[in-house]
């Protein structure tokens, strides 16, 4: 026989494996994908070296840890994108997704920047999809003419990045800062002569 018997996880090894992954999601919403790797382990309570084994590289603990939260970003993008009004899915995309940004920080992160690299494709699908959400919104006069992606790239930015003492006082402000900004962005009436 010289086929490979596949590699089954003792389930210590799986149990540290999810410990790892909930305190990297836990450690990575507080403080961002900058936070230290050891401050994982530690919230595991596992030592480095095992959380290493695990996941070598940062990007490998990030892509796995926020996999299905991206997912879910890139499907309020698909959702906006597929409703007839164009006005009314740009406003979903940044109530929505500047409420998940506010919760957590590394979803920001992960999916407006160039890291974890295992989404880039996904996050240039998405940027494509919201770049073409503006210009159909700007095309029905919704949205002010000088409207782009980079601004809304900014406004969902900004929304999860405001500080407050709390995650609930950061989603508040979140939703105040888009209601702000939607209103910032609607096409203004012209007067009529």
């Amino acid at each position: 026989m010289t086929g490979q018997v596949p590699r089954i996880r003792r389930s210590d090894a799986r149990d540290n494996r999810e410990r790892l992954l909930e305190a990297a999601r836990a450690v990575f919403a507080d403080e961002g994908l900058t936070a230290p790797m050891r401050e994982v382990a530690r919230r595991a309570d596992v030592g480095p070296a095992t959380l290493y084994r695990h996941f070598p590289t940062k990007e490998q603990l990030v892509t796995e840890a926020f996999a299905e939260q991206l997912r879910a970003c890139y499907a309020v993008v698909d959702d906006a994108l597929a409703d007839p009004d164009p006005w009314r899915g740009l406003q979903a995309v940044l109530v929505r997704l500047g409420e998940l940004y506010a919760r957590d920080r590394a979803v920001t992160a992960a999916l407006l920047s160039a890291f974890p690299m295992d989404f880039t494709a996904e996050r240039e699908r998405a940027l494509k999809s919201l770049a073409e959400l503006v210009r159909r919104a700007r095309d029905a006069g919704a949205v002010r003419p000088e409207t782009t992606l980079d601004d809304v790239v900014v406004v969902l930015a900004a929304a999860g990045g405001l500080p407050a003492a709390t995650p609930a006082a950061r989603v508040a402000a979140a939703r105040r800062f888009t209601t702000i900004a939607i209103n910032g962005l609607r096409a203004v009436p012209t007067p009529r002569d």
